[in-house]
């Protein structure tokens, strides 16, 4: 049973942490994009701020559709050798991405929101040995 609450924990934060990584890897999709049409002006950063709270969201519906399978083998892979560095979360998301800068800022903030606890589900509930007595 306690197995069951690790697997059941984790799942939850690994969800959690996609959706974190999809919502901010849209919001650097947005804020670029914004940036490339000279819209993140003084002038026009009130309306601007105004459709991002929209359109982020919205967007990061479509990131996390795009990106699922490629990310679900990528989170697969980091769960199953415990990798815990954001380094390795910054290049896989880079290349889940068709653009790899969103991608990269999505692995980062996976990784701090999930990422730093790959693979801990494997050590919950593993009964540690007393070792040599001694005799």
């Amino acid at each position: 049973m306690n197995r069951l609450v690790a697997y059941l924990i984790r799942f939850a934060v690994i969800l959690i942490g996609y959706v974190v990584a999809a919502l901010a890897a849209s919001a650097f999709l947005n804020i670029m994009f914004l940036a490339s049409l000279g819209l993140m002006t003084d002038e026009t950063q009130p309306a601007a701020q105004a459709s991002l709270w929209f359109s982020v969201p919205f967007v990061a519906l479509f990131v996390a559709y795009f990106a699922f399978m490629p990310a679900a083998i990528a989170i697969l892979v980091s769960e199953f050798f415990g990798r815990r560095d954001w380094l390795f979360y910054a290049l896989a998301g880079a290349v889940v991405a068709a653009v790899v800068g969103c991608g990269m800022v999505g692995g980062i903030f996976y990784w701090l929101s999930a990422g730093r606890w790959a693979g801990s589900w494997r050590k919950i509930g593993n009964p540690i040995s007393p070792g040599r007595s001694g005799s």
